[in-house]
């Protein structure tokens, strides 16, 4: 049979986890999977995390200067 205790627990310094459960019988066999939650990222950050990125953006900047290559579309035209 298996069963499955599902902790929240902090990793402490040198990587450590520790979890404890009346539910875990001495001596069994555990098997642990571990996920880590990261700090969601700001989308801003995200968008120029890398240098594609960043050069698509930084262009995009530098037409938006320039309105006459501007294409308007009529939503009612759609």
């Amino acid at each position: 049979m298996i069963t499955g205790i599902r902790q929240k627990t902090v990793v402490r310094e040198g990587g450590k986890i520790e979890i404890s459960s009346p539910e875990l019988p001495a001596g069994a066999i555990a098997e642990v999977i571990v996920f880590i939650e990261f700090p969601e990222q700001d989308t801003t950050e995200y968008l120029l995390s890398t240098e594609a990125n960043r050069r698509h953006l930084f262009q995009a900047l530098k037409d938006l200067e320039h309105p006459e290559n501007y294409i308007y579309v009529n939503p009612d035209d759609l």
